[in-house]
């Protein structure tokens, strides 16, 4: 097998290995069925099997009931952005919103375009160092919905406590890049949205967990295709939904429950998470960007003394089999992403690394 090196990467990020080989043995052909997982129709037996498969695994993982509908759409994050405001917000409604980052900026921002926004509260001021406080958070008289991010990865900052938010406000979230990363309490979210590319599956794909309840929100006029309920009521197979990218994701929620479901995935993000922060806390010569309080377990952000050693760095890790560690375009520094499938050894790998460089360059 061609030898792999540890992939940092933020996304399209890293899957489990037994996944992959798994997806490599059914390419050719799925065993039984003759063809290949790329081949097979939507319309048939063997994918209505896999998707099923996917939505009860999702359920069993993340304790999701009936109460709510498991859609699986397109378009990314990216068009949540505007299929929220338009399915879950009155003509006369208000929206909040929570701006921890690039993300959960540009949702605002698009969000905007078909309704009234209320920013209930940002840490932009502060370069998207933390999550703001409760103190911090001013929400409007009678929010529809309260969106948030709940893990930032540009600037590697992290939701760890939910905000408590107006009693009669539905809690929307972007969990892109950190859902099933641990324990979560679904009912307390009307809606949840992730694109998969990072903690799911593939690119292509988008997790939408909605409150069945509010499925029928959106005005008659909107487009039948950018309607929740469309789905919801179509099993999302309104159109040809992303069949390779649904197979890829069963595959990765049978290793998570073989892992020991969210209680552990969690316990090994957290260690894993808390490794890296304990090399950057080690000592001056790095130094990490976000607060201690608002730390991702998913996105580990620092700069060293000077970019000209960030470059440095960055070029002797990918050498080193340790790629992907390029800090965002906007930002800069150094990013470690470690999703669900990233190994501990990557970790230790990097760890070692780093004291490594800073011995020869602090």
């Amino acid at each position: 097998m061609t030898e792999r090196i540890f992939n940092f990467s933020a996304g399209p990020a890293v899957l489990p290995l037994p996944v992959l080989e798994e997806a490599q043995r059914d390419l050719v052909a799925l065993q039984g069925v003759g063809m290949s997982v790329l081949e097979i129709s939507h319309r048939s037996k063997t994918f209505e099997a896999i998707r099923d498969g996917a939505e009860s695994d999702i359920r069993k993982l993340a304790g999701i009931s009936d109460d709510y509908a498991v859609l699986f759409l397109q378009g990314g994050a990216t068009l949540q952005f505007s299929m929220v405001p338009m399915n879950l917000l009155p003509t006369d409604g208000t929206a909040d919103y929570v701006d921890t980052g690039s993300w959960a900026s540009k949702a605002a921002k698009e969000a905007g375009k078909v309704a009234r926004v209320h920013l209930a509260g940002s840490s932009k001021a502060t370069s998207y160092d933390r999550i703001p406080a409760a103190a911090d958070l001013e929400w409007s008289a009678t929010p529809a919905y309260v969106h948030m991010t709940s893990n930032n990865t540009i600037y590697g900052t992290q939701w760890h406590r939910l905000p408590e938010i107006p009693r009669d406000a539905i809690l929307v979230n972007d969990a892109s890049s950190d859902i099933f990363c641990r324990p979560a309490d679904f009912s307390r979210f009307g809606l949840v949205y992730a694109g998969a590319q990072k903690n799911l599956s593939i690119a292509g794909l988008t997790l939408v967990i909605v409150r069945k309840d509010l499925l029928e929100r959106a005005p008659e006029s909107l487009p039948v295709y950018l309607r929740y309920a469309t789905h919801a009521g179509s099993e999302s197979m309104y159109n040809t939904p992303p069949t390779f990218a649904i197979y890829v994701l069963r595959l990765v929620l049978r290793w998570l429950l073989d892992q020991g479901g969210l209680t552990a995935i969690g316990e090994r993000n957290e260690r894993k998470a808390g490794k890296l922060y304990a090399e950057i806390d080690r000592s001056g010569f790095w130094r990490g960007h976000a607060r201690s309080d608002s730390r991702s377990w998913m996105n580990v952000t620092f700069r060293l003394p000077s970019e000209e050693l960030e470059q440095r760095f960055v070029a002797e890790a990918t050498a080193a089999g340790l790629d992907g560690l390029k800090g965002h375009r906007s930002v800069g520094g150094v990013r470690a992403s470690i999703y669900n499938a990233f190994p501990d050894a990557g970790v230790d790998a990097l760890v070692d690394f780093m004291r490594e460089f800073e011995r020869r360059n602090g």
